[in-house]
């Protein structure tokens, strides 16, 4: 495997991090109960999409 011949700066090596990154995730209110929840999901805590209550299983 090839060695690299000269070192690289720490400015030129952390330019290949610079999308390595988390970001927060998006998170709407639910508009029956007010509890945070994911956008286009179903509310985890009331059961609540678009105006019509579904059944809520709890995965663990």
């Amino acid at each position: 495997m090839p060695v690299p011949r000269r070192r690289h700066s720490k400015s030129r090596r952390d330019k290949g991090r610079t999308h390595k990154k988390l970001t927060m995730p998006a998170v709407t209110v639910c508009a029956k109960c007010g509890e945070p929840k994911a956008p286009h999901r179903v509310c985890p805590n009331c059961g609540e999409y678009k105006g019509t209550t579904y059944k809520v299983t709890v995965s663990k």
